[in-house]
C-alpha cells in the first residue's frame, strides 16, 4: 500500500502501514502472477507461506536462466575457443557464437592463432641490452661470436599449446637458443657472419620447428631475424684488422686479375696477327718460288730450243736490269779505232729538265719512267750504229 492511498490515513492514523497486509497482498499478486488461485481480500490460512515460496521458485528460475546464459560466448575469425569441462580437454570450437556448459562444469579459453609472437635471444628490447650467456657462441674453426636474432612465432594447435607448455616463451627461445648453437657449431666463423648468414638463419629455423613439433607445443615459427653478428667486443679491433687486412688482399686479387684480363687478351690478339702474318708470308714465299719455278722451266723450254739466243737474250735482260737507273753509256767497239764520244749523260740532264718544266703536275712514276725511256731510246741508238759497224 503506498502512502498517497486515501484509506491509508483511514485506517492508520498516526503510524506506519500493516506490513502483514502488505506482505499478504505482495504474496497474493504473486500467486496471481503464477496462476495461483485465492480470494481478493481473503485470502487462505496458508497462503502468506504458499506466496513466499513462489517467489523463491521465480528467483531460482531466474538465477538459472542466467547460470545457463553465462555459457554464451563468441569466438572471433582469428581465434579459436577451447572448452574444458573439470579442466579437461572436450573440444576446440570454430569461429562463431558458441555455448557450452557454464561454470564450474565447463570453462572456455580463447585463443588468438593469427597474433604473431616474438621471442628475442641474445638481448632484451634493445640490442644494446645484451644477454652475453645467450648471445656468445662457438664456432667450428674455435672462434667466439656474439649473435642476436628474434623468433616470430604464431599458433597451430590451441590444445597443445595449452596443455603442453607451461611457458611458451621461454620454451621457443631455449629451442632457438639450441638450434642455432648447433648451426653456428658447424660453420666456419667468416660463413656465419657475412655469406652465409641468411642460410644460418633458415637452417636454424628448420631445426626450432623440429624441436618444439617433438615437444608437441603447438608453435609453428614463423621467422628467424638476425639483429647482430660480430665478434666480441674485446677482440673487434683485432678483427676489424684482420677483416681490411683480407680486403686489401681481395682488392689487389681483383686488381691483378682486372690487368690479366687486359694484358692476356692483347697478347693472345698479337700472337694471333704474327701467326697471320707469318702464314701470309709463308703463302707468299710459297707462291714467289713456284712463279720463278715455273718461269725458269719456260725459260729452260725455250732455251733448249736456242741456247744462243736465249743465253744472249738473259744476258741483256740482266745487264738492262743492272744498269737502267745509270746516266754512263759503255760502247763495244770490237775491232774499232774510232773514240765515239757523245755527251750522254748531258743530253739526259737536259732532257730531264725539260721534262720537268713540261710535266710539272706529273706524279713521280711518270718522270722516272720518262726518263728511263730516253736513255733506253740512247742505248737503242748506240746498239744500232755498232751493228751497223758491225
Amino acid at each position: 500500500m503506498g502512502l498517497n492511498d486515501p484509506q491509508w490515513g483511514n485506517k492508520n492514523r498516526g503510524g506506519p502501514p500493516d506490513l502483514e497486509d502488505l506482505l499478504r497482498k505482495l504474496n497474493a499478486k504473486v500467486s496471481a502472477l503464477m496462476g495461483g488461485k485465492g480470494g481478493a481480500g481473503k485470502p487462505e490460512a496458508g497462503a502468506p507461506m504458499k506466496g513466499f515460496g513462489s517467489g523463491i521458485g521465480l528467483i531460482a528460475a531466474i538465477v538459472a536462466l542466467i547460470w545457463a546464459g553465462s555459457g554464451f560466448y563468441i569466438v572471433d575469425a582469428s581465434q579459436r575457443g577451447v572448452v574444458l569441462r573439470f579442466g579437461k580437454l572436450v573440444e576446440t570450437t570454430q569461429p562463431g557464437p558458441r555455448w557450452h556448459l557454464p561454470f564450474p562444469i565447463e570453462s572456455v579459453e580463447i585463443v588468438n592463432l593469427s597474433q604473431v609472437r616474438t621471442v628475442e635471444v641474445g638481448y632484451r628490447d634493445n640490442v644494446k641490452n645484451k644477454m652475453l650467456k645467450e648471445s656468445l657462441m662457438l664456432t667450428d674453426d674455435e672462434n667466439i661470436i656474439d649473435i642476436q636474432f628474434a623468433v616470430q612465432y604464431f599458433l597451430s594447435d590451441p590444445g597443445e599449446y595449452l596443455f603442453n607448455n607451461r611457458m611458451p616463451d621461454e620454451n621457443v627461445r631455449q629451442a632457438a637458443e639450441t638450434a642455432i648453437r648447433e648451426v653456428v657449431g658447424k660453420s666456419k666463423m667468416d660463413y656465419v657472419l657475412y655469406e652465409g648468414r641468411e642460410q644460418v638463419a633458415a637452417t636454424a629455423t628448420k631445426l626450432i620447428q623440429d624441436i618444439l613439433d617433438r615437444y608437441k607445443s603447438g608453435i609453428l615459427i614463423s621467422k628467424l631475424t638476425m639483429q647482430n653478428a660480430q665478434p666480441p667486443e674485446q677482440v673487434q679491433a683485432a678483427f676489424d684488422d684482420a677483416v681490411k687486412a683480407g680486403q686489401d688482399r681481395e682488392r689487389q686479387k681483383n686488381e691483378g686479375q682486372a690487368y690479366a684480363n687486359d694484358v692476356v687478351p692483347r697478347a693472345r690478339g698479337t700472337a694471333a696477327r704474327l701467326i697471320q702474318e707469318s702464314q701470309g708470308y709463308r703463302q707468299s714465299v710459297i707462291a714467289n718460288a713456284e712463279g720463278d719455278a715455273s718461269r725458269f722451266k719456260q725459260i729452260l723450254v725455250e732455251y733448249e730450243k736456242a741456247p744462243t739466243v736465249t743465253r744472249e737474250r738473259m744476258y741483256l735482260d740482266m745487264m738492262q736490269q743492272v744498269m737502267g737507273n745509270i746516266s754512263k753509256v759503255m760502247v763495244d767497239q770490237k775491232g774499232g779505232n774510232s773514240l765515239l764520244y757523245l755527251p750522254l749523260d748531258k743530253l739526259i740532264e737536259t732532257s730531264r729538265a725539260g721534262g720537268l718544266a713540261a710535266e710539272a703536275a706529273a706524279a713521280p712514276v711518270t718522270s722516272h719512267s720518262s726518263d728511263n725511256t730516253a736513255a733506253q731510246r740512247a742505248r737503242d741508238s748506240l746498239l744500232g750504229r755498232e751493228r751497223e759497224t758491225r
